[in-house]
């Protein structure tokens, strides 16, 4: 029996091929982002697929007078490099905005402006390529070089970095309904908000940013035509995002090296009773619906209208009706109390997870997972792999586990892409603050006092006489 021969991208060979510097898999922000500064780094030859045919940013969820929750300087590079001709400010110079901007006094923008903002930078960095899906990604030992097929052809980097995005989360309550036309994400919704048209009764689920985007945009919509109108979330209250100033500091680099340095089991925990940091609604959103109840039950009451917002509502079954619609099995988190409610269709507004991408299959083994199957990721964004792995894979918005809170958050982006940069090329292409919060996240390094102090801890000396 003859002995079985490695694949031909197994055996080492004489003639290097030509390789990226960078190759990213993705194209949302974040790695248009890193797109965006590369673009500037002499000597640096990079490569960014997407397999879409164009950049598109949530767009189920560009609803009319939506707006981002950080401000416009969180664009692809201004917070690391205001000069970039890839900032916003510059976007607004080639469109012939700048004094539109500046008379409209708004320091976030609409989605639907930055979505065009970043449509506008990927359709002409040199270094994007659309149409192009990252199948497969391979580690080819004799290079020391990753191996990738991009839209059928063949790639070679150096270092890849992984901006894939997450996937919409479909709790396991609606499982039984996976599928059904009037049971979808919020991921969906201007798409698929036609199909709710004939519905009377509809339901959001989820208490997040985008539930309330909904059900206002519902309410705007469909709260003259007699149609039930029912928000669900499990959270007990409908407690606004935290935006105070010191509170928005958990989304600095000081609280990512902080929180990083955190035992695994600390930061798990942390990151679920961190939700009102990065998963609640904005406060300004959340005064619009109450502002438009208000105003639409003057000379009425409250009741008037058939609106429910029932916070502390956990959803433990869903499942077709005997005669349509659907049957929602609740329970009051507080109370115990359980109620079937019975609707004609339902939006879930439930979040976003990271998966792990299938194109990393051939190089799982060389993977350092930790005992959850998640990345081990350190400071600078980079995978742990097994030493024969030579090559740097990064990640981006797959590391919440290991960098907290601020991992999905625009505000970080442009921060993250320049660790990276700084990373593959092994010098300082970007000067990054050392200090970035007034907030000290950690104590102090113990050091030992010239005189002890009884007030810090210390003894006196007994007096003996």
């Amino acid at each position: 029996m003859d002995n079985p021969q490695p694949e031909a991208y197994d055996v080492p060979s004489e003639e290097q091929p030509e390789a990226y510097d960078l190759l990213g898999v993705g194209l949302g922000p974040f790695n248009l982002s890193l797109a965006a500064l590369a673009d500037r780094v002499s000597g640096l030859d990079s490569l960014f697929c997407e397999a879409r045919q164009e950049f598109r940013w949530h767009p189920g969820m560009l609803v009319d007078g939506a707006r981002m929750q950080v401000p416009f300087l969180a664009d692809l590079v201004s917070l690391v490099d205001p000069t970039n001709p890839w900032s916003f400010l510059n976007y607004l110079r080639d469109q012939d905005r700048l004094f539109p901007f500046y008379f409209a006094e708004r320091f976030q923008l609409a989605r639907r402006e930055y979505d065009h903002y970043c449509r506008w930078a990927a359709e002409r960095l040199v270094n994007c390529r659309f149409g192009a899906a990252v199948t497969e990604l391979h580690w080819h030992p004799g290079h020391r070089l990753f191996r990738a097929l991009a839209g059928g052809t063949e790639v070679w980097a150096r270092n890849v970095v992984l901006g894939v995005g997450t996937t919409p989360v479909l709790p396991e309550a609606f499982a039984a309904l996976r599928g059904h036309p009037q049971v979808w994400h919020s991921a969906e919704y201007l798409d698929r908000r036609a199909s709710l048209d004939r519905a009377r009764d509809i339901t959001v689920v989820g208490s997040g940013q985008s539930g309330a985007e909904i059900f206002l945009d519902l309410l705007r919509n469909r709260g003259d035509d007699g149609t039930r109108l029912r928000w669900l979330t499990r959270t007990r209250a409908l407690a606004p995002m935290e935006y105070s100033k010191l509170g928005l500091e958990h989304f600095t680099p000081d609280y990512t090296r902080h929180f990083h340095g955190l035992p695994p089991a600390v930061r798990d925990r942390l990151v679920r009773e961190q939700w009102q940091l990065h998963k609640a609604a904005s406060a300004e959103t959340l005064a619009e619906i109450h502002d438009l109840l208000y105003e639409r039950t003057i000379g009425r009451p409250m009741d008037a209208d058939p609106v429910e917002i029932r916070p502390g509502t956990a959803v433990t079954e869903a499942l077709a009706g005997p005669c349509g619609g659907f049957e929602l099995a609740c329970r009051q988190v507080d109370s115990g109390v359980e109620q079937v409610v019975r609707t004609d269709a339902v939006v879930l507004a439930t979040g976003y997870r990271a998966v792990r991408p299938a194109l990393l299959d051939p190089v799982a083994e060389l993977v350092d997972w930790d005992e959850q199957g998640r990345f081990r990721v350190g400071l600078d964004h980079r995978v742990a792999t097994r030493p024969e792995l030579t090559g740097g894979l990064y990640v981006q918005n797959a590391e919440l586990h290991t960098h907290g809170v601020g991992t999905p958050d625009l505000g970080l982006g442009a921060h993250r892409a320049a660790v990276i940069l700084n990373a593959v090329t092994g010098r300082t292409v970007h000067r990054l603050p050392t200090r970035t919060a007034w907030t000290s996240f950690a104590p102090p390094a113990p050091t030992a006092p010239a005189f002890p102090r009884p007030q810090e801890g210390t003894r006196a000396t007994p007096v003996t006489r």
